[in-house]
C-alpha cells in the first residue's frame, strides 16, 4: 500500500470532520426523540442509537485529526527538504 500525500491526507481530514458533524447531527435528533416519544421502548432506542452516533462522531473526529497530523508532518517535512532548516 502507498503512502498517502499531503492532500489526500488534508482530503481524509475533512471528510472525517464531515462525518463527525454529520454524527453529532444524528445523535442529537436521537436524544431530542427519545425525549419526546410516546413509547419508552421507543425512546431508549433513540437514546441508545444516539449514543452509538455520539461514540461514532468521537471516532470521526479522531480520524481527522489523525490525517490532519500527517498532513501537517508532510507539508513541515517538504518545507524543511525544500527551503532548509
Amino acid at each position: 500500500m502507498t503512502e498517502k500525500n499531503a492532500l489526500e491526507n488534508l482530503a481524509d481530514a475533512a471528510k472525517a470532520k464531515l462525518q463527525e458533524g454529520a454524527d453529532r447531527a444524528r445523535a442529537a435528533g436521537h436524544d431530542v426523540a427519545g425525549e419526546v416519544g410516546d413509547s419508552p421502548l421507543e425512546n431508549l432506542k433513540d437514546k441508545l442509537e444516539g449514543g452509538v452516533d455520539k461514540v461514532k462522531a468521537g471516532l470521526h473526529g479522531a480520524q481527522a485529526e489523525s490525517s490532519f497530523d500527517k498532513a501537517k508532518e508532510q507539508i513541515s517535512d517538504t518545507l524543511r527538504d525544500t527551503f532548509g532548516k
